[in-house]
């Protein structure tokens, strides 16, 4: 059977890199390939570049009303919904997350660009009350200029939207650079772009390594703005990179995210909550709440229903949709988790469930590793200090509130957090003093397309979604009209 390939959409035009590069895209359930895609090099980079700018004063799109382009962005939203299956059974065959997860969330993106949409013609100046006669003087917002958003493998259609909904609404170009690891959902989404009618050069979809792809891009000068998510590392470099044109940057990066549990909380909802939070989407989010805080009372009834909730958990092929947990888009992670678990027993974990690959024989081949329960003697332990991206969870026992919000507080992340507890004032006490751009309150992982998302410390900074995410896309411009009758004073003689 001859595996699809997937090519480069660059202005317009879908296109092989100028060097001829071409990679296997593996499927994470099988270990073999299944698909192959074009790889950019500088020189393809280059030429999105000049076609983005050049699209900031193509009439086509520089002239299109805000109102225009909120139903350009409509028109794609509604191409998204409709192609919902297609994309996300292709994310699943390339990143190895379940397709009901991956249908379900295409299929939410699309209101995300809906409400998009439908802040285009909301982006507003004002008048300003100055302090000097017979002057007028106002701000607009203009568009940042040419975007650079540069998107991971593991949730790519809703971080894509929360980078392409705004830059678009604010009337801005933009180059999306999908990761070189499961990046061919990114070409299907690339074929909607050019079905709804964007104009040549708004949106441009790139893939390749860092020398050849991600440098170039990132370090190009006529880039006005970078949209980055991934780990702390790799953000380094992009803030390196954007010097060399001063670009504007928001980073959405790394988590290590803690679920306190109180001793007043709904069990079987906090229990819920750190299986969501950590088996979920296969332990692969930015967001997995895998520093588990439970309150020593309750701790050895939480891990005990922890448990047997685990049990009924079922590995397996992700397009099955009796799957709850599938493989990891890598062996490297696979194998990072292994070696992480070893270091935490030789500190003083205990693995009380996991901590292998399944012995299914049929899974043998895929990157599959079984939901994992870790309980740690304290906070040192490396399950509970490094990002694991897999489904392994680590509970650490507390006495008093104080002593969990520190606990909870003692990263150097801060992207989500979660609280259980029955007590209202506690639950906004401990949500107010908890260091982390989110905060869910007796439940975990829920998003919208009108809430703020973001860190705070080396889980970065900027806001994707809500309505300020899409002003993050402009820059204001003040208006001075000298609105008097008489001639400008000469500037010479002081009055």
């Amino acid at each position: 059977m001859t595996k699809p390939h997937y090519q480069l959409y660059i202005n317009g035009e879908w296109c092989e890199g100028s060097n001829n590069q071409t990679l296997d895209s593996y499927n994470p359930a099988t270990g073999a390939a299944w698909a192959t895609f074009a790889c950019a090099s500088p020189e393809d980079v280059e030429r999105a570049v000049d076609g983005a700018k050049a699209a900031l004063n193509n009439p086509e799109w520089a002239k299109m009303t805000a109102t225009q382009r909120g139903k350009l962005i409509y028109r794609l939203a509604d191409l998204i919904e409709e192609n919902a299956e297609k994309l996300g059974k292709i994310e699943t065959t390339d990143s190895g997350k379940l397709a009901h997860e991956t249908v379900a969330q295409t299929r939410y993106v699309s209101d995300y660009y809906r409400y998009f949409a439908g802040l285009a013609d909301k982006i507003e100046g004002a008048t300003l009350p100055i302090d000097k006669a017979d002057m007028h003087v106002f701000t607009t917002r203009e568009p940042i200029g040419v975007v650079a958003a540069v998107v991971p493998w593991n949730a790519q259609m809703f971080l894509t939207a929360t980078k392409l909904g705004p830059a678009l609404a604010a009337g801005c170009s933009i180059i999306l650079k999908a990761s070189e690891v499961a990046p061919c959902p990114m070409f299907a989404f690339a074929e909607l772009i050019e079905q709804a009618g964007f104009p040549k050069g708004v949106v441009s979809v790139i893939t390749g390594d860092a020398e050849n792809c991600a440098i170039p891009l990132t370090s190009h000068p006529d880039v006005d703005k970078i949209a980055f998510t991934g780990g702390p590392e790799a953000a380094r470099h992009v803030v390196r990179n954007s010097a060399n044109s001063f670009a504007v940057t928001s980073l959405e990066l790394g988590g290590k995210s803690p679920i306190i549990v109180f001793e007043d909380a709904d069990l079987e909802s906090a229990a819920n909550g750190l299986i969501a939070g950590n088996f979920g989407a296969s332990g692969q989010s930015c967001v997995a709440g895998s520093r588990g805080f439970v309150q020593r009372s309750i701790f050895d009834e939480i891990m005990k229903r922890v448990e047997e909730k685990a049990k009924n958990i079922v590995i397996g092929n992700p397009l099955n949709p009796e799957t709850h947990v599938g493989p990891l888009c890598t062996k490297a992670q696979v194998e990072r988790i292994k070696d992480t678990l070893e270091k935490s027993v030789a500190q003083g974990a205990t693995i009380r469930f996991g901590g292998h690959a399944p012995e299914d024989a049929d899974l043998a081949d895929g990157n599959y590793f079984c939901p994992t329960l870790v309980e740690c003697p304290n906070t040192d332990i490396e399950t509970q200090t490094i990002e694991m991206f897999g489904p392994v969870m680590s509970l650490v026992a507390f006495d008093t509130e104080e002593e969990a919000i520190a606990m909870a507080n003692d990263s150097v992340y801060g992207l989500g957090s979660g609280v259980f507890t029955q007590n209202l004032a506690r639950a906004h006490r401990v949500s107010q003093q908890i260091h982390s751009g989110v905060c869910w309150i007796n439940t975990y992982r829920a998003i919208s397309p009108t809430a703020p998302f973001g860190g705070y410390n080396q889980s970065g900074y900027g806001r994707e979604a809500g309505s300020e995410s899409v002003l993050q896309y402009t820059r204001t411009k003040t208006t001075w009209i000298n609105i008097s009758a008489e001639p400008m004073a000469n500037p010479f003689i002081m009055r």
